[in-house]
């Protein structure tokens, strides 16, 4: 019988490791019991000590398994978070669950067209075209300024302004933030360089800021109108239409004819050799 409760012992040592210390108790228990009841008192310390050979064999038996299990390294499972980085992987995960905060807010689109509340002035000198360019620009972000005071700061006389420099130094020095750049055109302007000014006066515009462009030469507005500027011109783009490709011109050299609208590209090619500021 003895034999045949080692072999069980064994077996559930063999399964259940964790539970030798029960077993061992309970083959004890059912060892003396038995040994006692069908054997009589003399044969009870005979199975107490078998019982006990057995139960020390099972209890080295599961201390090898017990080292053994505990020599195994544990794995974690894929995918979760380790105690050395508790928070692995949440930044990535919550810019997946959030793409928004990853991502720059896209500007408003401009919208189609666009005519600044200005003020109209004409120039008082035949050689004030600079100061008032300058100055019905600014009317358009409700900044008002005498004509004289800007031909001061531009250092116009009788020979005029002399270039876009000086109307971007003086607008910035005036508009907050120094938004104003130069840009020139030394040549006849290319597709590109259009595009550019299409896109400076959409932007200006659509900010309710003027840009004043100084221009040379003849050009003919939308309407057939024809405006001619042999020795050079300032003038002030208050408006554009259709994306910017029309532009409203603030021209203040003839108070009978203040305002027209002319194409961007036959704008660029008026500012050819000259430059504007935006």
């Amino acid at each position: 019988m003895k034999y045949t409760l080692k072999r069980q012992l064994r077996r559930l040592a063999a399964a259940r490791p964790y539970q030798i210390a029960a077993a061992s108790a309970a083959a004890l228990v059912l060892a003396t019991t038995t040994g006692a009841l069908l054997n009589g008192a003399d044969e009870a310390p005979t199975a107490q000590r078998a019982s006990a050979a057995v139960a020390a064999e099972l209890r080295s038996d599961a201390g090898l398994a017990s080292l053994g299990e505990q020599q195994q390294p544990t794995t974690p499972a894929a995918g979760s978070p380790t105690a050395s980085s508790p928070t692995a992987g949440a930044p990535a995960a919550k810019k997946a669950a959030n793409p928004d905060l990853t991502r720059k807010p896209t500007p408003p689109k401009p919208p189609s067209s666009k005519v600044l509340d200005y003020d109209y002035q004409a120039q008082t000198t035949f050689y004030y075209c600079g100061p008032a360019a300058t100055r019905n620009a600014l009317s358009a972000t409700g900044i008002e300024r005498g004509q004289d005071d800007l031909a001061a700061q531009l250092g116009t006389t009788e020979m005029g302004t002399n270039s876009a420099e000086d109307t971007t130094r003086v607008l910035n020095a005036v508009v907050k933030g120094n938004p104003y750049k130069t840009t020139m055109f030394p040549t006849a302007p290319r597709p590109a360089q259009m595009d550019r000014l299409q896109a400076d006066i959409v932007r200006a515009i659509t900010d309710g800021r003027g840009v004043v462009a100084n221009i040379v030469g003849d050009a003919v507005d939308t309407d057939g109108g024809w405006h001619s500027f042999g020795g050079g011109h300032y003038i002030a783009v208050v408006g554009y239409r259709d994306q910017g490709r029309t532009v409203k011109i603030a021209d203040s050299a003839n108070p009978a004819v203040p305002s027209y609208w002319i194409t961007t590209i036959d704008l660029a090619n008026w500012i050819t050799s000259r430059g504007y500021s935006a």
